[in-house]
């Protein structure tokens, strides 16, 4: 548990400069950005609507101290296959219990209102890094038909010997999808490697040769690429039609 906590506060280190001052030029602009109120936080979330009658909806939730707009191309891409994708900011920096919350409020907003157009009954969750770790915690949220981790991160619970995210997964029943990069100092040499043999309901678990931390936000930055690792839009491709194929599945 200390090597844990070492790479989960190296990973603080590297990922806390300049979170999101240098994203870079996105393809297109959400259609609304909404400040709500969730769990008593307020929560600012960019929307993404289809062109068709939405067939689903899906959360997608940025890494540690980055921001929504790093999670803006794969929304866009999802909107396109039918789906109302939001993007929110996560209000609570270290408290993983905290972003899942407001991501399940998300949820039930979706489910329950027409605050975002029209109201969904099925809602994939996609969380990058720590994002992965929140989405995880919150996937048993009803309506959530399925969770994707994007290189997710782990961390201890605390007073137990036992990661937060190995203990979550082992009563997740939804059925998921693990796309991870090799070991890098980044994904705390992957920490969360582990959630494939405890998800009970695993559909894929794909290891994307050579891929950096990086590769998994779109669009990323400079400051990612300086410390995480170049980019390749071979390996990014790869991301993205995983998360298309999980639409496609979920979704149908």
């Amino acid at each position: 548990m200390r090597q844990a906590r070492k790479y989960f506060f190296y990973t603080v280190f590297y990922l806390w400069v300049c979170p999101a001052i240098a994203i870079e030029q996105m393809n297109g602009k959400p259609a609304q950005t909404l400040v709500l109120q969730i769990d008593e936080r307020q929560v600012v979330v960019d929307v993404y609507i289809p062109t068709i009658s939405p067939i689903g909806a899906a959360i997608l939730v940025h890494g540690f101290t980055r921001s929504r707009t790093t999670m803006s191309q794969h929304a866009q891409a999802l909107a396109q296959q039918g789906l109302i994708a939001l993007t929110p900011d996560m209000p609570c920096t270290f408290d993983f219990r905290c972003n899942a919350r407001s991501i399940a409020g998300l949820v039930n907003k979706l489910r329950n209102t027409e605050e975002f157009g029209e109201s969904v009954g099925r809602v994939m969750l996609v969380g990058f890094s720590a994002g992965g770790l929140s989405s995880l915690m919150a996937a048993e949220t009803i309506g959530v038909v399925g969770f994707v981790g994007l290189d997710p991160f782990d961390r201890p619970a605390s007073h137990k010997n036992e990661l937060l995210g190995v203990a979550t997964a082992k009563s997740i029943d939804v059925e998921s999808l693990l796309i991870r990069a090799p070991a890098s100092q980044c994904n705390a040499h992957s920490i969360a490697s582990a959630w494939h043999t405890e998800l009970k309901n695993l559909w894929r678990d794909e290891l994307i040769s050579g891929a950096s931390h990086c590769d998994f936000e779109a669009p990323t930055d400079w400051i990612c690429r300086m410390l995480c690792g170049q980019t390749d839009p071979s390996r990014q491709r790869m991301i993205r039609q995983g998360l298309l194929d999980a639409a496609d599945r979920w979704m149908r």
